[in-house]
């Protein structure tokens, strides 16, 4: 019997959940649209039998799930947890080798734009990751071969990736309405072929920092602050191509600092929305406790 433990995680779309699990389970990620796609997996068969499962990814980190609108998450996401977790646990099967999928999902990848001009987001109808990461150069993407292979573009200043979503950052040499097109269809071939876009090395090594940074590890006010983040501003920043992540908070000073990634990093509008939206929120839902937001561009 294995020992490896399921959490929830939720997402930016209140129809998929993930269920991040302690192991690396497979080398490779599976999506499965129905019961005869998932031929080559016994636990997405099993996953399908539930009335309200649409769509089941898997990946080496977590499983996530879509569901129908016939019922809430909130309803049924523990019971799923522990299905998945007992599987897991069970030494089953997990994936058949030799034995393929029915259907190819098609990739499809839109552009949005995001409040920092320099940056657009690539958004995909799959999950990409169960992590967020950040490069600055090509050297910080070694362990990121769908990063690599972007900033090969000449006009690619930075990459974020998150869950479904590529944040591109340019330079100035190029404008959006000039490269745009050329970032997306790259970006829907390369998923297409198959190819890793986040090696489970890395992935593995923030799964470890996060279990050791853990908010239960925080003081009280840090909890506080971490889950305001996460519940209010996560979601929006997320939207327009961007991460918020909490850094530290100094009791004496009553300081809070946070890391701005993807779009919100290095944007016109960052200070802006920090000062008037994020630290008016804290203040308010945490009387006498904060003074002052400062943001640090990751």
């Amino acid at each position: 019997m294995k020992n490896i433990s399921v959490s929830i995680q939720p997402t930016n779309n209140p129809t998929i959940i993930k269920f991040v699990h302690t192991a690396s389970i497979t080398n490779g990620s599976y999506e499965y649209n129905n019961i005869d796609d998932a031929k080559n997996s016994p636990l997405a068969q099993q996953l399908f039998h539930l009335p309200f499962v649409k769509r089941v990814y898997i990946s080496a980190n977590f499983i996530a799930i879509e569901r129908y609108d016939i019922i809430k998450w909130s309803d049924v996401q523990e019971a799923v947890r522990e299905q998945i977790e007992n599987y897991l646990n069970s030494g089953e099967i997990l994936i058949l080798d030799g034995v393929k999928s029915t259907k190819k999902v098609a990739i499809e990848i839109y552009a949005e734009s995001t409040p920092n001009p320099s940056v657009m987001k690539f958004v995909a109808n799959k999950m990409l990751t169960s992590q967020t990461f950040e490069f600055k150069n090509i050297d910080d993407a070694k362990n990121a071969p769908l990063a690599v292979e972007l900033f090969k573009l000449p006009f690619v200043k930075e990459i974020f990736i998150s869950e479904n979503y590529v944040s591109v950052t340019k330079f100035d040499i190029a404008e959006w309405g000039e490269v745009a097109n050329e970032v997306r269809s790259f970006i829907r071939e390369y998923i297409a072929d198959g190819n890793i876009i986040i090696s489970e090395k890395i992935i593995s090594k923030v799964e470890e920092k996060r279990a050791i940074i853990k908010t239960e590890n925080l003081d009280e006010i840090s909890q506080q602050i971490v889950a305001i983040l996460d519940e209010y501003v996560k979601p929006a920043v997320a939207s327009d191509g961007g991460n918020i992540q909490f850094e530290s908070y100094d009791e004496n000073t009553q300081t809070v600092n946070v890391i701005l990634q993807g779009a919100c990093s290095g944007c016109p509008s960052s200070t802006l929305t920090l000062k008037n939206g994020i630290e008016n929120m804290l203040k308010e839902m945490i009387p006498n406790k904060i003074n002052t937001v400062i943001a640090i561009n990751g």
